[in-house]
Order: structure tokens, then C-alpha cells, then sequence
């Protein structure tokens, strides 16, 4: 008999049929949200599960799914994932880094110049009907090329972010990352090493690239606002809950910052209704990965890591990114699936 596995959001039928040809697939084609009751009764008999960030693996999930031994993860976060509790009970983790690097990085950039020159301000002026006439006043932005920019987590994304900034829009690079990149990574993008609180009030522009753990929990808080430029712009494209979302929409609000894009949000779907009500923010349904070709190669990545998490394929036992590689000799590894 066939292993079987949950894919517990509609993805792509390519990937679906892979994952067929090894496994006993329960498909959610109907893109249903389960409540974590129906997903832990829907994953109890199951040896695997292909999820988004939309699914919370915690404890009372895992004590309900005994049988469970890969986690495969459609997202290169992983903060709705206790790995430590998968770890303790053998479970292996995975995630889908470096395939979305480039796109996010986009996106990105993108949300860094719809705020700074008012794109969404401008088109909802427009679709309102008030442009009655050009003025030279008329929706005067912040510049982007030539100024300083701000990053915070100098990761991969991070550091897409950091060549488009320098190479692209010649722009002045700071960054605070836990640990200073080696010299000659700074060299490429001419970005400068600082502490925080200097790159808060030296950036003309802001951008968060953190993941998401109690240690970065609202790491932009009001007293972090309250260092930045009033003309400074602050994006984020991290993880919801990194930034203080309430501080945020006041600060915005009391123009102690010039505008602001985000691509998550605390406690997503849901926003926060006082961001809904101030103009000066852009606003996107966590898309930054959201292109065919990345959203693909994400689900093919996270069906590598499935099929060899659990012993099948011919890297079986030796998934392509694992979260917590320590546990993969108490997989499927090495059972005798292994080219199957």
C-alpha cells in the first residue's frame, strides 16, 4: 500500500499527479480553509502532508497525528510550523528557499516605489473621478534613485533587494542583519553595516526582510517610527507581526512617516481597520511570490521534499531543503523505497 499523504491546498495538477505516482493523495482541489480540528482529523492516518503558510503545525496537531513524518512546506517561512516540536517527535521539516528569492525581491521593490511616488494614491484619485485637471502639485511622491536604503534582514531577499537598490536606482545602501555580511558581499552593493536605531533615522526608505520569531515580534514599534524621517517610507515583506500594525497606522495617520507598503499583515486575512483608513499605505494580499513561474517551482520544490522525506525518488532520505536535517535518519529513509 501507498503512504498516505494530505496536500491541503489546491496547487498545481502537474504536481499533484507526482505525488500520485508515490502516494495515496487526499487533495483539497476545493481550496477549502480547515479549522485545525477538521485538519487534524482529515491528517491523523497520514504519513506526510504538503502545506501552506495558511496551516499551523503545532503540538496539538502533532499529539492528534502520530503517524506524521514530513512536513513539506509550500513557503520559505515557516513560523506556522513548531519545528522544535517536529523535531522532538521525528518529524523532518521542510521549506522552499531560493526559488522565490528573485521575485520577492521584485515585488519588493515594487511595494518601495508605489509608496514612495503614491502609485495606489494616485490610481484611487483617478478611479474617483477627482483628476479634473494637471497641477504641479498634484500627488508629489518621494524620490527613490539617488536616496538611502534601509534593510532590515540581509538574507537572500535581502540582498536581491540590496543589488536592484544600488545597481539599478544608484540608491545609498545601509542594512542590519544578526550578523555583518563578509566584506566583500558589502562591496558588491557598496552597503554599509549599522545598528537599527542609525538605520531608522538615516533611511530615506525602510524595507523589513526579517523572519518571523518571538525575538523579531513588532521589531517596528512606535518607538521605532518615532526614529524615522517624516518623509521616510516603510515596507514590509516579511511575516505579519513584525511590524506593530496598530503603531504603524497612527504613525501614518500623524504623518511621523511620509507612507507605507505591506504585503503582510498581523493576524492575515484580516487588517487592521485603522490601515484601511489612512490613504498613505499600500496594500497587497501577501503576493510577493505570486508569479506562475515562482508559485510552480515553490510546489515542485515542496513535492521534492515530500517524495524524498519519505524514502521514495532518487534523492530518497536526502530531501532538497530541510528545516531540521537531524531527524532524517528516523524517516522513511532508507526502507527500501528509494528509487521506487
Amino acid at each position: 500500500m501507498k503512504p498516505k499523504v494530505l496536500v491541503t491546498r489546491r496547487i498545481f495538477p502537474e504536481v499533484v499527479e507526482r505525488l500520485r505516482q508515490h502516494f495515496d493523495v487526499e487533495y483539497n482541489e476545493a481550496d477549502r480553509l480547515w479549522s485545525p480540528e477538521a485538519l487534524a482529523e482529515r491528517l491523523r492516518e497520514k504519513e506526510g502532508v504538503f502545506l501552506t503558510p495558511t496551516e499551523r503545525v503545532d503540538v496539538a496537531l502533532l499529539d492528534a497525528c502520530p503517524r506524521l513524518k514530513v512536513v513539506a512546506n509550500m513557503a520559505v517561512g515557516y513560523n506556522h510550523i513548531d519545528v522544535a516540536a517536529c523535531t522532538a517527535r521525528g518529524v523532518l521539516c521542510t521549506n522552499t528557499p531560493d526559488v522565490l528569492t528573485e521575485t520577492t525581491a521584485d515585488f519588493g521593490f515594487a511595494l518601495v516605489l508605489a509608496a514612495a511616488r503614491r502609485v495606489t494614491e494616485a490610481e484611487r484619485f483617478l478611479r474617483e473621478g477627482r483628476w479634473q485637471t494637471w497641477s504641479v502639485h498634484m500627488m508629489m511622491g518621494r524620490e527613490v534613485h539617488g536616496t538611502t536604503l534601509g534593510i532590515l534582514g540581509m538574507g537572500r531577499i535581502g540582498q536581491a533587494i540590496a543589488r536592484r537598490a544600488a545597481l539599478g536606482f544608484g540608491m545609498r545602501v545601509l542594512y542590519h542583519n544578526r550578523s555583518r555580511l563578509p566584506e566583500a558581499v558589502e562591496a558588491q552593493y557598496g552597503a554599509r553595516y549599522v545598528d537599527k536605531d542609525t538605520l531608522l533615522r538615516e533611511a530615506d526608505h525602510v524595507i523589513v526582510v526579517v523572519p518571523y520569531s518571538p525575538q523579531t515580534h513588532h521589531l517596528i514599534g512606535a518607538a521605532e517610527l518615532a526614529l524615522m524621517r517624516p518623509t521616510a517610507t516603510l515596507t514590509n515583506i516579511a511575516r505579519g507581526g513584525v511590524v506593530d500594525d496598530a503603531a504603524l497606522a497612527q504613525a501614518l495617520r500623524d504623518g511621523r512617516i511620509a507612507a507605507a507598503a505591506l504585503d503582510v499583515f498581523e493576524g492575515e486575512p484580516r487588517v487592521h481597520p485603522h490601515l484601511l483608513q489612512v490613504p498613505n499605505v499600500v496594500l497587497t494580499p501577501h503576493i510577493a511570490s505570486a508569479t506562475e513561474t515562482t508559485r510552480r517551482a515553490m510546489a515542485e520544490l515542496a513535492a521534492d521534499n515530500l517524495i524524498a522525506g519519505l524514502g521514495f525518488g532518487p534523492r530518497a532520505g536526502r530531501p532538497p531543503t530541510p528545516l531540521n536535517p537531524e531527524v532524517l535518519s528516523s524517516t522513511a529513509a532508507g526502507d527500501g523505497r528509494a528509487g521506487s
